[in-house]
């Protein structure tokens, strides 16, 4: 069967489909659950800890800097998996697991040992490896338990209860961080190191094969020359050059939305409509909203969480009405609507407005991002699942440098309010570069607020109204748009060559 005809199997029925995944399927959403959970809990907080000033515990740096921390970490993570796919495919899926949740441990130690700017750089590159090395055991087991009958609806239950931890490692954070920041990393690691009970219930599907193939390996090419080979095929070339686009436009929410929030965000509107002016005591809506402890404001890293949240409620149904579309078809649809919630985000500062810009992302996002690893999952030989998944792997590694080299850069540039502010101390206020160097990094909007004797709020409308903060997300919405268009020619050039098959074949 030719690549291009393995794309859209015909699905099962949903609870057909359902039926037919064995346990080591749920095992592995556990898996990738627990480690979602702990990775979700630094990560949505990276940009927050990093500017947040040195007198509350933060790194105290600004966003470019945390931008050269970012792209060490996505470069590393991102393109460890596509060296690692198909040694996981020779060398085991459980060892490769195993070896990547010590890896992880040893990052979220470093980062609580070490708070400064190079302590979380070489964290953050030590976590990456190991989220790099796991990555591939656990969807090439995924690749194998799965068939192109169930594989839309296997994917979306996958990514499903992903964001279950997606969403649960957020909110654990937003409450630990207000303690202290080092609460979150020692969390994580212990969160993580649960992976090792869940492994004891695991089994490698598959296994005798893989052992088959790797006993007789002499007779194949070398492990690069196979990669290599395999990774130049056209379908291949294309697919991960648009889908870098998609990437780079994504990574942007997670990476920089939170500090966006922060910023320009007030978020006691939300609490204020939920729960009237005096806010909420109570300890449930505080932990499961996100809020700060106080009760009268939603947590960036809470507001967020409706992306993870909207996915853990929903993919079932998304993935259900997915199948039903070529899968090229659902991408574009994603890609157009995660377009459209960047456009809602630049124009639009107001914190009810940004909850329906990352509503409007997350069913972007379930459309496209399954569908990118079934359609790997289908096109790869049967031999070669984690060295495919693998591939995936560096069009979001390509998406993420570039996006985490640039926007974080682009936003410390046009958008942060603490270079604003600096600005605006310099230009309406005569402060010398003395002045401004002597106050402390994450403390000038503070500086500025006492110079100007206006109420924080009130200056953050006239500061965003003063300059084009929009312009980074207009930027990524334009970026979208150009990955929809590519995969819409893309789509026509894969029904292209299915014709071209169909007519070569004998009658």
């Amino acid at each position: 069967m030719s690549p291009s005809q393995q794309i859209d199997g015909k699905q099962l029925g949903f609870w057909a489909s359902i039926a037919s995944l064995g346990y080591v399927f749920w095992i592995i959403g556990g898996m990738e659950m627990v480690e979602r959970l702990a990775y979700y809990g630094v990560k949505s907080t990276a940009g927050l800890y990093a500017t947040d000033s040195a007198a509350n515990g933060g790194l105290g740096i600004t966003m470019t800097d945390f931008g050269i921390i970012l792209t060490a970490w996505a470069a590393v993570q991102s393109f460890t998996p596509v060296l690692i796919g198909g040694l996981a495919d020779r060398l085991g899926y459980k060892e490769t697991i195993a070896l990547s949740t010590i890896v992880k441990i040893a990052g979220y130690l470093v980062m609580a040992w070490f708070p400064f700017f190079e302590g979380f750089l070489a964290g953050a590159v030590i976590l990456a490896l190991g989220t790099g090395i796991f990555k591939p055991g656990i969807q090439g087991t995924l690749a194998n338990t799965t068939t192109p009958q169930n594989s839309s609806m296997g994917w979306g239950i996958f990514y499903q209860t992903v964001n279950i931890g997606g969403w649960a490692g957020p909110l654990v954070a937003a409450q630990l961080r207000q303690l202290s920041w080092d609460n979150v990393f020692y969390a994580c690691a212990v969160i993580i190191s649960l992976n090792f009970l869940l492994l004891l219930a695991y089994k490698e599907p598959g296994k005798e094969a893989r052992l088959a193939r790797k006993a007789n390996a002499e007779a194949h090419q070398s492990l690069l020359k196979e990669s290599l080979n395999e990774f130049f095929r056209p379908i291949m070339l294309l697919y991960t050059g648009i889908f870098a686009m998609f990437w780079y436009m994504f990574f942007s929410l997670f990476d920089v939305l939170p500090v966006h929030i922060r910023d320009w965000v007030d978020t006691s509107v939300i609490v204020t409509t939920l729960f009237g002016s005096g806010g909420t005591d109570s300890g449930f809506w505080i932990g499961i909203l996100g809020l700060d402890f106080a009760g009268t404001k939603v947590m960036p890293e809470g507001l967020m969480n409706i992306n993870a949240g909207l996915i853990m409620l929903t993919c079932f149904i998304v993935a259900g009405v997915a199948a039903k579309f070529r899968t090229m078809d659902a991408i574009v649809a994603g890609c157009l609507l995660c377009s459209g919630a960047m456009f809602v985000i630049a124009d639009f500062h107001y914190a009810w407005f940004m909850a329906l810009a990352i509503a409007m992302f997350s069913t972007g996002e379930m459309l496209a991002s399954p569908k990118a690893k079934e359609f790997i999952a289908n096109v790869a030989p049967s031999d070669k699942k984690a060295m495919y998944l693998g591939f995936k792997e560096f069009s979001v590694g390509i998406g993420m440098v570039l996006e985490s080299a640039t926007a974080p850069l682009m936003y410390d540039k046009w958008a942060s309010k603490e270079t604003l502010s600096k600005q605006l101390l310099a230009d309406d206020h005569g402060w010398t570069q003395g002045q401004i160097d002597a106050v402390a990094n994450g403390e000038h909007f503070n500086a500025l607020v006492e110079v100007t004797g206006i109420e924080k709020w009130e200056l953050t409308a006239q500061m965003a109204e003063m300059f084009n903060i929009g312009l980074v997300w207009q930027i990524m919405g334009c970026v979208g748009l150009c990955s929809a268009v590519g995969f819409y020619f893309y789509g026509k050039w894969l029904l292209k060559q299915r014709s071209l098959n169909l007519s070569d074949q004998p009658a």
